[in-house]
C-alpha cells in the first residue's frame, strides 16, 4: 500500500521552507503536493546572526530561535496538508532537515547544529517527525553532509551514462552516479552556490536574490577578483568535504575585496561572484568528476539564467539538464530527499553513503519524535 511522507527543507540561503508531500509506492516516488512557506523577516535575521562564525549569541537567542522555527515548520506542514486536502493521520512521518546554523567538521570535536524543534513539529502536527540527520554520520567519522546523494542514487541513476546531480542552494553540492553500480557513488560540497550573490544583492539592492542573474549579467566579471576567490583553500581540497555559511559570508568576501579589489563597482562584484560560483563547480567536475556525461541541476540556482549560461559555455563535453526532465522540479528535490531519508530511518535503513561523507559505515540517521 502506498505510504505518504513529508520532507521539510530550509537551506543555507534561508529564503523559506520547502515542504513536499511524497508518495512511496514500491519503487515509485511521486511528489503529490508542495508548499513554499516564508520565514518571518525578524526570525530570518536572527538565524543569519546565529550562523555567523564570528557572532557572539546568547543561549536565550539560540533557544528562542529553535522553538520559533519549530512552530514555523509545523505551520508549513499544516499549510501543505490543507492545500493537498490530506489529513495528518494519513502521513507516516515527517523528515525535517532543520536550519543549519553551524557546521564545523574541521574542529577537533566536530559538530553540526540544525535547529527547528522537532518536538514542536510532531506535537502540533500530530505526525511522527524525524530530525537531526547529520550527527549520527559525524559520530561515525563522516562530514555529516551532503546527505542527499543516497536519494539521488535511488532516483537518478542510469546504467547507460555517468550522471552528476548538482544542487545549487546557498552552498553547491554535487553527487556522482557512475553507470557501473559496482563503483561507489560519491558526492561533496563544491563551494558557494547562491549565498555570496544573495548576501551582496541584499546589502546593495535590498533584494533577497538576483532574479535570473540579471544584475550579474549587467556587468562583466573581474577575472583578477575571480582568481583571488578561486584561491580559497576549500575549492581545491579533495573530497570528502563540506562547508557552509560559517565559511562563505560577507565578512569573508570583504576580506577578499581588500586584497586590491575595492575599486570595483557593485555590479562588477556581483558578476564576479556569479562566475566564482560557476568556476568552483566547473573546477570540481573537471578535477574530481571528469567522466561526467550528464549534469542534472536542481536547487534555486537552476533558475539563475546567467549562472547556467556560464556553466553551459564551459562544460562543453557535458550535457546539462534540469531535474524536472527526470520527474522532480528543481525546487523540490532536497525536500523530497528528506521525506525519503525519514522513510529510511522509520524502516531502520541507513541513509548515508560512506563514500560520500567519509563515515566508517552506513548508519541509520536521525532521531525519531513520536506524534
Amino acid at each position: 500500500m502506498p505510504e505518504l511522507y513529508i520532507g521539510l527543507m530550509s537551506g543555507t540561503s534561508m529564503d523559506g521552507i520547502d515542504a513536499a508531500l511524497v508518495e512511496f509506492d514500491c519503487n515509485h516516488i511521486n511528489l503529490i503536493g508542495s508548499h513554499s512557506h516564508s520565514i518571518p523577516q525578524s526570525l530570518k535575521k536572527k538565524l543569519q546572526l546565529l550562523s555567523l562564525d564570528s557572532a557572539e549569541v546568547s543561549l536565550d537567542a539560540l533557544g528562542e530561535a529553535d522553538t520559533h522555527l519549530g512552530l514555523i515548520f509545523a505551520d508549513a506542514v499544516k499549510s501543505l496538508l490543507n492545500e493537498s486536502s490530506i489529513k495528518a493521520e494519513r502521513v507516516t512521518a515527517i523528515g525535517s532537515h532543520g536550519q543549519t546554523i553551524r557546521h564545523r567538521p574541521d574542529l577537533k570535536h566536530r559538530f553540526s547544529m540544525q535547529i527547528g524543534d522537532a518536538n514542536q513539529i510532531s506535537y502540533l502536527t500530530g505526525i511522527t517527525t524525524v530530525a537531526d540527520f547529520r550527527r549520527k554520520d559525524m559520530a561515525a567519522g563522516g562530514e555529516g553532509a551532503p546527505l542527499a546523494p543516497a536519494f539521488h542514487q535511488q532516483v537518478f541513476h542510469s546504467e547507460k551514462e555517468n550522471r552528476a546531480i548538482l544542487n545549487i542552494g546557498g552552498i553547491s553540492n554535487i553527487t556522482f552516479l557512475p553507470k557501473d553500480k559496482k563503483q561507489n557513488c560519491f558526492g561533496f560540497d563544491t563551494g558557494p552556490g547562491n549565498t555570496l550573490m544573495d548576501a551582496w544583492i541584499q546589502k546593495h539592492k535590498n533584494k533577497s536574490y538576483d532574479n535570473n542573474g540579471l544584475w550579474a549579467a549587467s556587468s562583466t566579471p573581474d577575472q583578477t577578483l575571480v582568481n583571488t576567490l578561486m584561491q580559497d583553500a576549500f575549492i581545491s581540497t579533495k573530497p570528502p568535504k563540506s562547508t557552509g555559511r560559517e565559511h562563505y559570508h560577507l565578512d569573508w568576501l570583504n576580506q577578499q575585496l581588500q586584497k586590491g579589489h575595492c575599486q570595483l563597482d557593485e555590479s562588477q562584484i556581483q558578476a564576479s561572484l556569479c562566475q566564482f560560483t560557476s568556476d568552483s563547480i566547473i573546477y570540481a567536475i573537471e578535477n574530481f568528476l571528469p567522466d561526467t556525461d550528464t549534469l542534472i541541476v536542481c536547487g534555486g540556482g537552476a533558475h539563475n539564467a546567467n549562472l547556467m549560461n556560464h556553466l553551459s559555455e564551459k562544460l562543453i563535453k557535458t550535457k546539462l539538464s534540469s531535474s524536472e526532465d527526470y520527474g522532480i522540479h528543481p525546487d523540490w528535490v532536497e525536500a523530497v530527499a528528506f521525506a525519503w531519508l525519514a522513510k529510511q530511518t522509520i524502516e531502520n535503513r541507513p541513509g548515508n553513503l560512506p563514500a560520500v561523507t567519509g563515515a566508517e559505515a552506513p548508519t541509520i540517521l536521525g532521531a525519531i519524535y513520536p506524534a
